[in-house]
Formats: C-alpha cells, structure tokens, sequence
C-alpha cells in the first residue's frame, strides 16, 4: 500500500523524472505556457509554484535555491524580477491547468498549463 506517499514516479528513475520537471518547470517560465500530459502538468505545477514563491521572497539565498534548481540563471533572473512584481499581491495560484484534447496518436489526456496573467 502506499500510505503517505506522495507523487507521481512516471514510469521513470528518479534521475530522469527530476531532469524531465527540471526542464518542464524552465519551459514555464521561458514561454510562460506548455503542452503536456495532464499528470505532469499537475506535478511540474506544485514545483513552478515553489520557485516563483522564492522569487517573491526574495534575497541571495532563496536566489540560490532557486538558481540550484532552475540552473539557468536568465530564468531565475526573470522570476525574481518580473515574475515577483506580477505576483506580489496574490499569494498563490500562479498557474493554471486547463484539460484540452488528447493526444492522437495514444490518447493520452493532454493538459494546458500556463501562468496566470
């Protein structure tokens, strides 16, 4: 039984599972959209959340926190300067994920997930 354990495996090592979120969660903040399947939206969804919240708080060692996670340091300079102005007033729900049609070739259930304006 898996009592108390939290997350989605993915069908993949842990290594490759947390480069796929890494790069998914930098795909969020470059293009401020992506399409993807609809259970890792909802897991990248929880991360992207994370590392704006850092960029709210602000400060040299949530940036490093950030930048440890992100490791592309043009994306973390873009949440903690633009994206924490645009979230300064709300205090969580930065993202949205919106169900759209599935994929064609397998089926598999596809997913919008974007940043809220």
């Amino acid at each position: 039984m898996r009592h108390m354990v939290s997350g989605r495996k993915l069908s993949r090592p842990t290594g490759q599972r947390m480069l796929m979120f890494r790069t998914q969660v930098m795909d969020v903040i470059r293009h401020e959209r992506i399409r993807t399947t609809l259970p890792k939206a909802k897991e990248v969804q929880g991360l992207v959340e994370k590392v704006i919240t850092l960029g709210k708080q602000g400060g040299l060692h949530n940036r490093r926190r950030a930048l440890a996670f992100v490791t592309d340091e043009s994306m973390v300079r873009k949440v903690f300067d633009d994206l924490a102005n645009r979230y300064a007033s709300r205090s969580g729900g930065y993202t949205r994920v919106i169900k759209i049609d599935p994929r064609k070739g397998d089926g598999a259930s596809m997913a919008l997930l974007e940043l809220v304006s």
